[in-house]
């Protein structure tokens, strides 16, 4: 399933290759099978100072139909990778280049002993884990599988998983992974708002080109990271760490669902296009006399975006 993310280990069964990856070093082999994987254009990075341009024509995405009624159902499935949910086909969201309809969501995690399963890095600094929404360019291509392997075929939302604070938005899906333990096994979730998943500030972000992180690696993707980390309990991260297994339930030897993400790749000439302004703050002083606001330009070395209505911010 080219389409879903994994990683894991490669075992030799009876008559058959079953690819997982336990493990950065099952990365090495993918190019041999699926050239893709060793070119240009691959995810995920890491996001440091060198390669950020400010571009202020960014917009926040507008999100349609993500405010699922609960008597709606997505399905949540096992697929021996990751644990995927498939999405509404009324979901859908602008202000990128096309009209990009949802087609699923999937995470990627580490282990019990070391929490550090994000696949985008921020400077070096991985997060506990990564939830990603797949969308494809409904505007030129039928389905997700048409689209896939073209090069503005998807555009993939991101958002990075920090451990905080008990997340009730999440749970909504993760208090189904009991049902879904194993390979193939899959089951029906209420719908909700699938808005609930995102941080709170959608306006502030990361965009580039690349790719799929799994084979067939296909350099398909446009990436809105999400400046923004979300928290998620040390609880409900267990639960993703130790909830699932890569084998069918009759499997003699079970195989844990761990470390699904793929390490960062090399970015070569690319950049990556920023809605903030990292690392910068522009000071206002009001002049009573004059009647003025002064605003200075001023580097630090924390962010304060935050504390500044954007619109200030972005002239």
């Amino acid at each position: 399933d080219p389409n879903s993310t994994c990683h894991a280990c490669l075992r030799l069964d009876k008559y058959v290759f079953l690819l997982i990856y336990t493990g950065p070093d099952g990365e090495k082999a993918w190019p041999k099978k699926y050239p893709f994987c060793g070119g240009v254009f691959q995810s995920p990075i890491d996001f440091h100072k060198d390669i950020l341009q400010y571009d202020s024509n960014l917009l926040p995405l507008e999100f349609i139909g993500y405010n699922v009624s609960s008597t709606d159902q997505f399905t949540l499935i096992n697929n021996g990778h990751s644990v995927k949910m498939y999405l509404l086909p009324s979901m859908y969201i602008r202000n990128l280049p096309f009209e990009y309809t949802a087609s699923q969501l999937h995470l990627h995690w580490g282990n019990r002993n070391k929490s550090e399963g994000s696949e985008h890095t921020v400077s070096g600094k991985h997060f506990a884990a990564e939830l990603h929404i797949v969308h494809y360019n409904s505007e030129k291509y039928p389905d997700v599988t048409a689209a896939m392997d073209k090069a503005d075929g998807l555009a993939v939302l991101a958002i990075l998983l920090e451990i905080g604070s008990f997340n009730p938005s999440y749970e909504k899906i993760f208090r189904h992974f009991r049902n879904v333990k194993y390979k193939d096994q899959m089951v029906r979730v209420p719908g909700f708002n699938i808005r609930e998943l995102l941080p709170d500030r959608l306006d502030e972000y990361y965009r580039y080109e690349g790719s799929l992180t799994t084979p067939p690696c296909y350099p398909s993707v446009l990436w809105t990271v999400f400046r923004h980390p979300v928290k998620i309990s040390h609880e409900q991260l267990l639960a993703l760490e130790t909830a699932m297994y890569c084998t069918e339930s009759d499997d003699p030897e079970p195989l844990e669902m761990v470390n699904n993400f793929r390490n960062v790749q090399e970015f070569h000439e690319r950049l990556v296009f920023i809605s903030f302004r990292e690392g910068e703050l522009y000071e206002c002083f009001y002049a009573k006399k004059q009647c003025t606001v002064t605003c200075i330009f001023k580097r630090k070395s924390r962010l304060y975006k935050n504390d500044w209505p954007s619109s200030k911010l972005s002239n």
